[in-house]
């Protein structure tokens, strides 16, 4: 017997404040830097509430453009709870529009693959169900944020 082909099942949509990158310089895998996380919106029918101004996207850009995210912060749902969000994924695209991207503009999300994978973690038993779910994000670079949906793999 075959195992199932999965679907996916919208679970919320992000709108993620960012403030200035925070260079870091080349490292031995490519060129590093810190961008604050430093508020958001969270909207969905399973999931909703605010990101918290904590956290940050530690980014390691790859020689080709490729731009690795590594992201960890935190956001506090409409009924009081905190969870934990930890996001790991790919943005990468023809060199002109991840130039652009670069430069702030805005670009059509189409024209660039920017998937992720987040986790989360939290103590709070009415959102215990989100410990053991897998999820993939699809987002979008914005001049002044990230704009990201969630979708739990069935």
């Amino acid at each position: 017997m075959m195992p199932m082909t999965p679907g996916l099942r919208h679970l919320a949509d992000l709108e993620v404040e960012l403030a200035a990158p925070i260079e870091l310089g080349d490292g031995p895998r490519g060129k590093r830097r810190i961008i604050p996380i430093v508020g958001g919106k969270v909207t969905g029918e399973r999931l909703s509430g605010d990101i918290l101004n904590l956290g940050a996207d530690w980014q390691t850009i790859f020689a080709d453009g490729t731009a690795e995210l590594d992201t960890r912060y935190a956001m506090r749902t409409h009924d009081g709870a905190t969870i934990d969000i930890r996001n790991f994924g790919f943005r990468h695209g023809p060199a002109d529009v991840i130039q652009a991207l670069a430069r702030g503009e805005a670009v059509d999300p189409s024209l660039y693959y920017m998937r992720t994978t987040p986790r989360f973690e939290t103590g709070d038993a009415r959102y215990s169900w989100l410990n053991r779910i897998i999820c993939i994000g699809t987002g979008a670079r914005l001049p002044d944020g990230v704009r990201i949906t969630f979708f739990e793999v069935l």
